[in-house]
């Protein structure tokens, strides 16, 4: 009787790249690349002057030289009647009350067209995207002279409601097919077990829609802190945000613009936009992803 040792495993076969795949895989990267500094490359710019010295801020070195921090102290002053840490104050008011509020809207009117059969559905689906594409510079005229009438030039709600209507798109948009595509047993099982519709929408559904409600939330605000076109004919002063507040900057000499101080001020507020969406770039891209794939 022969005795037969244990069976050696042989190692997977490794699959190596023909010269195709390579040259394939070089210009993806190569693309990848090009892309990244073509988006990065202004922003590394402003980071750039921004700290450079305000006597060399036309200094084409491509990296930062005459280092200091002044210019940052200028955005933040308020002796040449810039007030930039209020204007902070009001984007982050008027971005997170957009948001909030277009958030919550857009999460009611997503389940309805992604749950109900209703006549006229898909009209009211084309209408709302049909808003997202409308030109901002067509509402300006119009907006104007509504608030003017009811006395809302320079108030919060004036700079609010336009926001709203440009995050609801986006949420309406995001929510429904990531609504369309999320197990309805699940719900059914919960009414079956005694919850109403909204205490299954609550505690079933909503839980599950967290990722592209984050999504939603975040790219939201940004559109919302980004808006300049409005904000610009709609605020005071008082309420005026970043983007006004920057647009307007001025320094000690009134026929000088302050290049470096504004550059400084811009870094202040991409800084934590990009770094925001740095650390949750994966939950935007789940979000922005999970309702396009058929199961």
């Amino acid at each position: 009787m022969s005795h037969h040792g244990p069976d050696v495993l042989e190692p997977p076969i490794m699959h190596r790249p023909t010269m195709m795949e390579r040259l394939r895989a070089k210009r993806i990267y190569l693309g990848v690349v090009a892309i990244l500094i073509w988006g990065l490359a202004p922003f590394y710019w402003m980071v750039v002057t921004a700290l450079r010295d305000p006597a060399y801020t036309f200094d084409t070195t491509p990296w930062p030289t005459h280092v200091t921090l002044e210019n940052f102290e200028n955005a933040l002053s308020t002796e040449s009647g810039n007030n930039f840490v209020r204007a902070l104050i009001n984007s982050l008011i008027i971005g997170g009350l957009s948001t909030f509020i277009g958030v919550v809207l857009g999460i009611f009117a997503a389940y309805a067209l992604a749950r109900m059969d209703f006549r006229g559905k898909y009209l009211v689906v084309g209408l709302i995207l049909g808003a997202s594409m409308f030109p901002v510079v067509a509402l300006v005229t119009p907006l104007f002279q509504l608030f003017t009438d009811i006395g809302w030039i320079g108030q919060y709600q004036a700079l609010i409601v336009p926001n709203i209507s440009f995050v609801l798109p986006l949420t309406v948009y995001t929510l429904t097919s990531f609504f369309g595509e999320l197990p309805w047993e699940l719900e059914e099982a919960a009414r079956i077990d005694g919850a109403s519709r909204a205490q299954a929408f609550r505690m079933v559904m909503l839980p599950l829609a967290a990722p592209a409600l984050f999504t939603t939330a975040i790219l939201g605000f940004i559109a919302a802190v980004n808006e300049y076109l409005l904000a610009s004919l709609l605020s005071t002063d008082r309420t005026e945000p970043v983007t006004v507040a920057i647009a307007r900057f001025s320094g000690n000499d009134p026929h000088v613009i302050p290049y470096a101080a504004i550059m400084a001020a811009g870094t202040i507020v991409a800084i934590p936009l990009v770094v925001m969406v740095l650390i949750f770039q994966r939950r935007i891209i789940s979000g922005l992803t999970a309702g396009g794939v058929k199961s």
